[in-house]
């Protein structure tokens, strides 16, 4: 998301999500209470919505004009009636109105909680360290003892760690492959291939030589008991990896993954250009089948748990809608 200011309705670009319009020529939505309502500031906020399995969202036209964008991002799945698809408030106050408009919205749906009635995790009273900046995708469980042993001498010992991208058992596709389904997407000259999960357990980096099935409960064990650290989270794509599960794996056939390739809007598209030639985009996502999502994430955190592991960090979520219908996502 970014900001962005202007004064006239086709300023207001594509995939909106927040609007707050200021306007000086008053409100005939508040009475004329002190008299001066021809100089007073009144901030109306639109809050465009979920409905269903469509999104909403505002953008401009040239004739500036506000309109409201509904999309479902699949092909068979079609509305022509809304009820709650945008909230709209207005106050002389933006903060409060801001507040107002969230509050209601809240009560409305039911589906979320305002920022004061969330409890804080205890994590965030604790110092930690996570280990993307540092390795990348080449972390080892060396590098990971030489970072918390650096902080250690540097009078910062961390009380958690982030074992970030990198930690995964993964591969890039076969170079003979089943013709797809449906067409591909040109692949450019010189892209790398994309990465996919190819087990539930870790990789060779994280196994002890001398006992490969200790596996990454080695260096659990290590941050907690030697260095004293409170928590070890890992790190892994809400897909399982950036490029998904790799089909036609043996031991990831249970969990039914099929080739989905984005399918974005045009508004995603008119921010986002470089979706376009994306790596996920050209060669797609191997998506685990709905009715075997609960398997897979029970039977992955089930093992990092047995491990030692007390949480995970869960990235690349928004890919999640672009792929498939409505059926896929939901599952």
């Amino acid at each position: 998301m970014a900001q962005k200011m202007g004064d006239q309705g086709r300023d207001i670009p594509l995939e909106t999500q927040f609007l707050l319009v200021e306007t000086k020529e008053g409100s005939h939505l508040e009475s004329d209470v002190d008299g001066d309502e021809e100089n007073k500031i009144v901030y109306t906020v639109f809050l465009p919505l979920i409905e269903g399995p469509f999104k909403a969202c505002l953008q401009g036209n040239e004739g500036d004009e506000l309109e409201l964008c509904l999309e479902s991002g699949d092909t068979e799945t079609v509305g022509s009636t809304f009820t709650h698809a945008v909230y709209i408030s207005a106050g002389t106050d933006p903060f409060g109105t801001i507040y107002e408009a969230i509050k209601a919205v809240k009560l409305h749906l039911g589906t979320f909680r305002l920022r004061h009635e969330k409890k804080l995790p205890g994590i965030v009273d604790y110092f930690g360290w996570c280990t993307w900046d540092a390795f990348y995708q080449e972390v080892t469980q060396e590098g990971v003892e030489a970072g918390l042993a650096s902080l250690e001498a540097g009078g910062t010992p961390p009380k958690f760690v982030i074992i970030d991208d990198g930690w995964q058992s993964v591969g890039s596709d076969e170079s003979q492959q089943q013709a797809p389904q449906e067409p591909q997407p040109e692949q450019q000259p010189g892209q790398p291939q994309i990465l996919r999960l190819t087990g539930i357990k870790e990789n060779a980096k994280f196994q002890k030589k001398e006992d490969p099935s200790t596996g990454i409960k080695n260096i659990v064990n290590i941050a907690k008991e030697k260095h004293g650290l409170k928590y070890v989270y890992v790190w892994h794509a809400i897909t399982g990896y950036w490029g998904g599960v790799r089909p036609g794996v043996k031991e990831m056939e249970e969990y039914g993954s099929a080739m989905q390739y984005p399918k974005l809007s045009n508004g995603v598209l008119e921010n986002e250009p470089g979706w376009k030639t994306d790596a996920i985009a050209l060669q797609g996502l191997g998506l685990v089948n709905p009715k075997n999502v609960y398997k897979f994430y029970n039977e992955l955190h089930s093992y990092l748990a047995s491990a030692g592991i007390d949480g995970v960090k869960v990235d690349v979520q928004c890919i999640l809608e672009t792929l498939g219908g409505w059926s896929w996502r939901q599952g």
